[in-house]
């Protein structure tokens, strides 16, 4: 049987992308291990697969990065494998060193456009470091993945390696009982509008969305995760005194994630064209409002609009501002639920994982053949 490790940043218990992929490659005949960060809010784990999550001194920043790329390249060098999986340039540099240093396969899964978050454009030093790793190793790669077509052009025009793309589409585990909205805690008597997802962070049109969910009557906002700008929204509602019109809800796991989505009226996924990363972005959560059959308010962004405008499954606005969000929702609303309903039907048929995962699923099988 051989052996693949799989290594990201981030919290296993959330990273709905890296475990499909998890998934599928434990039924192509892998033995996986999924080595990743234990931090003070991680869900506890129940998985059919092997992980390993290292508790760091460091949080974030440069010295974060550092310490978790040395513990990372000592924990693959001294275990065995077939193949490396590394999720996004945080993970890359010690998983070049070992597979050259132990001549095991590589695989690079990049689920974003990583030179262009916003978290790295103000600090040159980060951005030179990311930068150099980058253009050193890119070149190099032979197996390489992203989350949409834009992106893959943008690597193209880099480095004259276009990646393989499967977008992040989820498996459909829509729940046998889909609970009721009592029991999750939620009003009956309102029309919810949704944002889900572990990057609600700034330039996310999510402080827009709240101050156009204010103004509109029986409305509330409900947040599903967490980002940088929760503290944030939390101190708006309380300054305005409309700490009735959002709920917040932590991180939970992806089956109690679709709880929420399942009850909503309207989801949102309002990314701003400021950086190169989020003109790109193509986010999970809107896959996960098309199988829930909820439809979605959106901004002009290339990919989330382009699938919103062709299976006219709600409304893509131009400027995410109080008014245009405002209205979109007000016109969703008013239309209902039964009006998407066919066309929601027909994206949730033909946006699938089972129709995605074919060039993930060549790829490791493609290995097993080499041997």
């Amino acid at each position: 049987m051989p052996k693949i490790i799989i290594s990201t940043t981030n919290d296993i218990s959330t990273d709905n992308r890296v475990n499909k992929v998890t998934l599928l490659l434990l039924d192509l005949g892998y033995d996986v291990l999924w080595v990743g960060r234990k931090m003070k809010t991680s869900l506890p784990l129940d998985r059919l697969y092997r992980t390993h999550r290292m508790k760091l001194w460091f949080t974030k920043g440069a010295f974060f990065y550092a310490e978790f790329n040395i513990r990372l390249f000592f924990f693959l060098l001294f275990r065995k494998t077939d193949v490396l999986l590394s999720n996004d340039l945080d993970t890359l540099l010690a998983n070049f060193l070992v597979s050259r240093l132990k001549q095991k396969e590589l695989v690079y899964d990049t689920h974003e456009y990583f030179l262009g978050v916003p978290e790295i454009q103000d600090n040159k030093f980060a951005k030179g470091v990311w930068t150099s790793i980058e253009r050193w190793i890119f070149p190099q790669l032979k197996t390489v993945f992203t989350v949409n077509n834009s992106i893959a052009t943008l690597y193209d025009k880099d480095y004259g390696i276009k990646p393989k793309v499967f977008r992040n589409i989820s498996p459909v585990h829509i729940p046998n009982h889909v609970k009721s909205r009592t029991e999750l805690g939620l009003p009956t008597d309102k029309k919810i509008v949704i944002n889900q997802g572990s990057g609600m962070n700034v330039d996310r049109g999510i402080e827009e969305a709240l101050e156009a969910v204010i103004e509109l009557e029986d409305t509330v906002l409900l947040l599903v995760g967490s980002g940088d700008v929760i503290p944030q929204l939390k101190e708006i509602a309380k300054n305005k005194k409309v700490e009735d019109k959002v709920i917040f809800v932590d991180r939970v796991p992806y089956q109690e994630l679709l709880q929420y989505t399942l009850n909503a009226d309207v989801g949102i996924s309002l990314d701003k064209d400021t950086n190169i990363n989020y003109r790109f972005s193509l986010p999970n959560k809107l896959f996960d409002y098309i199988h829930c059959g909820i439809p979605v308010v959106c901004s002009n962004v290339i990919e989330v609009k382009s699938i919103v405008d062709k299976y006219a499954i709600g409304i893509s606005i131009e400027d995410v501002n109080l008014n245009s969000i405002a209205n979109a929702v007000q016109e969703v609303l008013g239309r209902g639920k039964e009006f998407y309903k066919e066309p929601l039907f027909k994206a949730s048929q033909q946006l699938t994982w089972d129709r995605e995962k074919g060039v993930v699923q060549d790829v490791y099988q493609g290995f097993f053949k080499k041997d």
